[in-house]
């Protein structure tokens, strides 16, 4: 089953928020845990990619992971958004993902990739 996207917006070209909801059918949340499953790492590694390589930085590619901080589980049924910034001169795409609990917004991860050509 593919992301379910619910709304996209890029107000800025550099700037991309993207909203999604965490369906439980996901492939990702199968096995990753069996008492209560979230969405792993690598899955939200490869979301940021796959929108950043798509939509904000098209001539670039994965270089290497500057950090990243995993500060709260992404659970099936919940809704985030996935917000993203790239720094051409830089080469470094940051990003956030923001759980929402009801008119809150938390951040569950954030890091900063470095892309390359």
């Amino acid at each position: 089953m593919k992301i379910h996207e619910i709304e996209r917006q890029q107000a800025q070209p550099q700037h991309l928020d993207v909203t999604l909801h965490l369906d439980p059918t996901l492939f990702w949340f199968q096995g990753h845990f069996a008492v209560q499953p979230l969405l792993p790492g690598v899955a939200q590694l490869d979301w940021v990619m796959h929108y950043a390589t798509t939509l904000l930085a098209t001539a670039y590619r994965f270089h290497s992971i500057q950090n990243v901080k995993f500060q709260a589980p992404l659970l099936p049924d919940t809704t985030v958004t996935l917000s993203l910034d790239w720094n051409a001169e830089r080469q470094i795409l940051t990003f956030r993902y923001l759980r929402h609990d009801g008119a809150e917004r938390h951040i569950a991860s954030s890091g900063k990739i470095r892309l390359c050509r």
